[in-house]
């Protein structure tokens, strides 16, 4: 549950380390983008001009003083696994993971399956239905053709069976 609200589930949790002390506040999304501190969810992360005063402040590069960590670990909303979770389980929790993580989760998928989109395969018998159904359907357009003396149609349409009935010969194989 969120800590600033308590009426939304907490789904981003915002880690402070510092001085070897860890701090967490578990906050929903409407409340993170509301943080002043927690800016970067919604606008820009930083400007040239940041990065070059960040410099030269306490905690900044230049000072020799340690920066505080920030990490903010998003969960889902429904389930509340981590995307660290699923790293670790292999596995989703539920449906809403997908939206969830979705920004993580598209580069594996196409790198996995080359592809984001499922394009699937019809299980044997309804393929050998909609294939047959398929040649019937040409052998009708093909009666009709003959019929109104369209031969060169007529042609087309029967290389276009012959195709249709040599790939279900060669998965009958």
């Amino acid at each position: 549950m969120c800590d600033k609200c308590g009426q939304r589930p907490a789904t981003i949790i915002f880690k402070l380390m510092e001085n070897n002390k860890k701090t967490e506040i578990h906050l929903c999304e409407e409340c993170a983008k509301s943080q002043s501190e927690l800016n970067f969810l919604h606008e820009p992360l930083f400007t040239f001009h940041d990065i070059l005063a960040g410099l030269f402040e306490p905690g900044g590069l230049l000072t020799g003083s340690p920066m505080p960590q920030v990490k903010v670990k998003q969960h889902c909303p429904n389930c509340g696994l981590t995307f660290s979770d699923f790293r670790r389980l292999g596995q989703l929790g539920c449906g809403e993971c997908y939206k969830t993580f979705a920004a993580q989760l598209l580069p594996i998928i196409r790198r996995i399956h080359g592809s984001t989109k499922h394009t699937g395969h019809l299980p044997g018998e309804l393929a050998a239905a909609g294939l047959s159904r398929r040649l019937e359907d040409l052998r009708q357009k093909l009666r009709e053709a003959i019929a109104q003396e369209a031969y060169e149609r007529a042609a087309e349409i029967r290389d276009q069976i012959k195709a249709l009935e040599a790939e279900a010969g060669a998965k009958k194989q």
